[in-house]
């Protein structure tokens, strides 16, 4: 829910990998499994705490992430009228982004960012699929289509400084420039290693064991395959399955 990379692949695949950075407070989450959200069958990891997720796909769908914070810092002042992780799995209700956008109550809902990456549908006269950034600042939505075939990477506003987020994207381009390939295993390998050895910053990191890293997620879409990856760092269980390429299947 705090560093979220995307990585393109051939075909107009993708890979898209979450880490969770929470509090320590907060009870482990379920593994991802299949869920009836809005009488779609959503695969996401679950929060026990809430009921929500930070990373969700729909068999022939969106594949969502979500992370804390708008574009700066914020003062939490709960209680909010709905978990940030409850309004990812909201999106569902929608057919689309803009369905979503312009008819979703966001008021009294705290900031975040959320990722939304379509596997079919197109923008008229854009070749290839959608990839959208809404975020919500607690005042308005700002929605920014993103280029589907350019690696990127976010980390959250409300755990890291803007130097850091700098820092953090400058690994990102390292790393980068040593990997002309992309694997599921690489990305993870990244999300667990990359940093300085600075433990509170760090891409895998830990504040005083009070907030710190506790699972990688990441999830992998193109012509053939769809299928997820999901670690417990905490506990060191590991969990992979596939999801459905359609509906249908």
């Amino acid at each position: 829910m705090c560093t979220v990379s995307y990585l393109p692949l051939p075909g107009e695949g993708f890979i898209i990998t979450s880490t969770r950075d929470e509090k320590s407070l907060r009870k482990p989450a379920l593994p991802p499994e299949k869920y009836d959200i809005h009488d779609r069958q959503v695969y996401f990891p679950r929060d026990t705490d809430a009921g929500g997720t930070w990373i969700a796909s729909l068999p022939g769908g969106h594949t969502l992430c979500l992370l804390n914070g708008g574009f700066v810092i914020h003062e939490s002042s709960p209680p909010y009228r709905r978990s940030r992780g409850l309004v990812l799995l909201d999106f569902y209700r929608y057919n689309d982004v803009i369905g979503f956008r312009d008819q979703y109550d966001f008021k009294g809902i705290e900031p975040f960012t959320l990722l939304i990456r379509n596997f079919h549908e197109t923008a008229p006269g854009v070749a290839g699929p959608l990839f959208d950034e809404l975020r919500w600042d607690g005042e308005q939505v700002h929605h920014t289509p993103l280029n589907p075939e350019m690696p990127a990477i976010w980390s959250s506003v409300t755990l890291y400084t803007d130097e850091v987020i700098s820092q953090r994207n400058k690994w990102f381009e390292q790393w980068l420039a040593g990997h002309p390939e992309f694997t599921v295993g690489s990305a993870v390998n990244f999300h667990k290693t990359a940093g300085t050895g600075n433990i509170q910053n760090d891409i895998l990191m830990n504040r005083d064991n009070e907030v710190r890293t506790v699972s990688i997620t990441s999830i992998l879409r193109d012509p053939l395959r769809y299928e997820y990856y999901y670690e417990d760092v905490i506990n060191q269980q590991q969990h992979s399955n596939k999801i459905p390429l359609s509906g249908l299947d």
